[in-house]
């Protein structure tokens, strides 16, 4: 397979797209933080273990944002680094720089996924602390 200047190109769209998506993700987040740290410094008796539950799956959604967010950018710079070995004819660097470019966004994708099935869990734990089944109405 021939790999030419305008192949790694194709991320640049796709690549901003997710920033988009990555830095929403975060502020939404850092704003939940945010008014939880305020709540519990305003009433810090009413610390319970929905709360905390909810704080430890914070810290991990963060950390996987943070995994998505370093690793997008690092295919980024491969991949510019990548077009930059195509132009000055170093096809076989900008290869491998391409190759190591997508799975770099692989990973920052597979960290995506995570993230949202984890997000999923923090409103599980809101819906738990209704006290109500899952899967019956009131």
């Amino acid at each position: 397979m021939t790999i030419d200047l305008s192949t790694p190109a194709l991320l640049f769209p796709a690549v901003s797209l997710l920033f988009l998506s990555y830095t929403n993700r975060f502020l939404a987040l850092s704003s939940l933080i945010r008014k939880l740290h305020t709540d519990w410094i305003n009433a810090p008796e009413h610390c319970d273990d929905a709360l905390l539950a909810q704080i430890t799956n914070l810290r991990h959604r963060l950390k996987l944002i943070r995994w998505m967010q370093v690793s997008g950018a690092l295919s980024l710079l491969l991949c510019v680094s990548s077009m930059g070995c195509m132009l000055f004819d170093l096809r076989s660097v900008g290869t491998l720089f391409f190759g190591v470019a997508l799975s770099l966004m692989a990973v920052s994708l597979c960290a995506l996924v995570r993230e949202a099935s984890v997000s999923g869990g923090a409103l599980n734990i809101l819906l738990d602390e209704t006290g109500q089944p899952q899967g019956k109405k009131k």
